[in-house]
């Protein structure tokens, strides 16, 4: 399938997205495990969520300088503004002998916009198993998630169009449109391939705090696309709860892994949705899971 959207300029595009994260990852220490960091630009109208989570992970594990985090579970509070600086503050709630505990809290101004425990482990590198990865086609066979945007439906073109304007640090490639995009309601496992566009290093830490970043992404789209009730598109509110993520393994995410995502639970307004992250290999380098609430909008 040919992408309906200039690839090459596209990829310019995501480098810039990119590099403003990394930017925003560069935490300034303020005082003892308190932090202030900056944000992405605007792209959903407001803070995304895998930016807070991702800051969150890094600045606990600047307090734990010889363990690798190896889970993470997040409570989104309130939604914050991207025109206002963060602060982050840990508190050290163990540090035992081979593992550490840390709470962390983002806010801006006077409001709570996430709460998390960041769980260490220096895990030893033994025998592994997990999961049979998805048999999908290769990345290259695949649209870039932007095509589906450039080709939505007209109704909805103009609102998201940011997609491509302002797109993600990241290259998605999905063999379908996601729901908000234009796809059609559907229940069942979605795989999407997934990375950084480009070399960041070999820095374990930081691969860990991007793919942290990364596993946010469509998982709401998930849960509203398997919700029988919405559709059409418009005329219901949907927020993310919380974010868990298991670390299993090393990452090293400039490379290609597979995403897959399936909303296990629809139970009234609320969805529960897990995920799956595997590398090129088929080793299962993470899990996640997300509670998420979507209910008609207030009128």
């Amino acid at each position: 399938m040919r992408d309906a959207v200039d690839v090459d300029h596209l990829q310019q595009t995501i480098h810039r997205s990119l590099a403003r994260l990394l930017r925003v990852l560069e935490l300034e220490q303020v005082d003892i495990d308190r932090f202030r960091a900056g944000n992405e630009a605007d792209r959903f109208g407001r803070i995304f969520g895998g930016q807070v989570v991702g800051q969150a992970l890094l600045a606990a594990a600047r307090t734990v300088p010889d363990k690798p985090p190896h889970s993470l579970h997040a409570y989104f509070v309130q939604t914050g503004a991207s025109d206002h600086p963060l602060d982050i503050a840990v508190e050290r709630i163990r540090d035992g002998r081979t593992m550490a505990t840390r709470q962390v809290a983002v806010t801006q101004g006077e409001r709570t916009l996430l709460t998390t425990l960041v769980s260490f482990h220096d895990n030893p590198d033994t025998t592994r198993s997990g999961g049979v990865a998805p048999v999908l086609p290769g990345p290259d066979e695949m649209p870039v998630l932007q095509h589906w945007a450039a080709t939505a439906p007209l109704e909805i073109r103009s609102e998201v169009r940011n997609w491509i304007d302002v797109p993600p640090p990241l290259d998605i490639r999905i063999g379908k449109p996601t729901f908000f995009l234009g796809g059609a309601p559907a229940a069942g496992p979605r795989s999407h391939w997934m990375r950084l566009p480009s070399d960041v290093g070999a820095d374990p830490l930081l691969h860990r705090v991007l793919l942290a970043y990364a596993s946010d992404y469509l998982m709401l789209d998930v849960a509203m696309q398997a919700y029988p009730e919405v559709a059409p598109q418009h005329g219901f509110q949907a927020v993310s709860l919380d974010h868990s993520l298991w670390l299993h393994r090393p990452v090293r995410f400039d490379r290609w892994h597979v995403y897959t995502q399936d909303a296990t639970v629809l139970s009234g307004h609320r969805a529960l949705v897990r995920g799956a992250i595997h590398d090129m290999d088929g080793n299962l380098v993470a899990s996640t899971s997300q509670e998420v609430l979507i209910r008609p909008a207030e009128r």
